[in-house]
């Protein structure tokens, strides 16, 4: 008698269901509650793309004349006329926006650690120290912020690095009071004294337990100052002292040719006032929301993106 084999079903592998990764549902979170932070932030991103792939956006060199196109206005074939030199505007834009990007990112940067080895460094030594650093940065505040950048200026010379060094002191001043009071909440909860009382040393508890806990404060402070930043060096390029030509700069193109024909060629200063002011504003909106999101004193009144 044959013998009968009994097959089994074979169980399928259960599947997870599939869930939105936590970054999209935190980009998400924020885009609902903060919608002109996001906004700001697509401009950013615009921007930050704009200025790395400048080369194969744009279709012509920032300094190649075109061969009868002076002055030409918007069209499908120039999205952004041309100027006095025959030259593409919005090349020149987008050009642009890889010097304000560099001079922005460079100068907080740079301003941002300044500040903060100024700021911890005063709150957690304090004593004689603390009274004497502050009350250089009172001096330091004091002077018209136009005055000091255009002294500086003249003393260094027009160029990328001293442009963003001059800009970078002036900003550190200013930051370094805001970051100096977070390190002083900071240094007055209790985990900091049971560190201490354990034998932590003070390289350990700065680096350990009072920069993590500024580390929000310092972030939304260098999201706002890269708008001050551009806004800072637009108006540098405007008077002379930015970045030196054929190199186009957002600024420049307002002072030089962009001043001068704004009559006969309204776009030639139309279109580089409007990239500044969508630079600031984004930076702007990105940084009041992430202010309002990471500030734990406002987070209660805005409440918080969802896990």
């Amino acid at each position: 008698m044959a013998e009968t084999v009994q097959t089994l079903p074979v169980a399928r592998p259960m599947t997870r269901p599939w869930r939105v990764p936590r970054l999209v549902r935190l980009v998400l979170g924020f885009a609902r509650r903060k919608p002109l932070g996001a906004i700001g932030g697509v401009i950013v991103l615009a921007l930050l793309v704009m200025a790395l792939f400048a080369d194969r956006i744009a279709p012509h060199a920032y300094a190649s004349s075109i061969a009868g196109a002076r002055m030409k206005p918007p069209s499908v074939q120039f999205w952004m006329g041309t100027d006095n030199l025959s030259r593409d505007i919005w090349s020149r834009v987008v050009y642009g926006a890889r010097i304000s990007i560099t001079v922005g990112f460079a100068t907080v940067a740079l301003a941002t650690l300044m500040a903060t080895v100024v700021g911890v460094s005063s709150a957690y030594l304090g004593g004689a120290y603390d009274i004497v650093v502050q009350r250089v940065v009172d001096a330091w505040i004091s002077f018209p912020g136009l005055v000091v950048i255009l002294s500086l200026m003249a003393a260094l010379g027009p160029g990328l690095f001293n442009l963003v060094l001059a800009l970078s002191i002036l900003g550190a001043a200013g930051a370094s009071r805001v970051i100096r009071g977070a390190a002083l909440s900071v240094m007055a909860n209790p985990y900091v004294e049971a560190a201490r009382a354990l034998g932590a040393g003070h390289l350990r508890i700065v680096i350990l337990y009072v920069l993590p806990n500024v580390m929000a404060t310092i972030l939304i402070l260098a999201t706002i100052g890269l708008g001050q930043v551009i806004l800072a060096e637009a108006a540098l390029s405007f008077l002379g002292f930015g970045i030196p030509p054929p190199y186009p700069s957002w600024g420049a193109m307002l002072s030089g040719s962009g001043r001068s024909f704004m009559y006969y060629a309204p776009w030639m200063a139309l279109f580089p006032c409007a990239a500044i002011s969508l630079a600031v504003f984004g930076f702007q909106m990105l940084g009041d929301a992430l202010r309002d999101v990471l500030d734990p004193r406002l987070r209660g009144a805005t409440g918080s993106i969802p896990n």
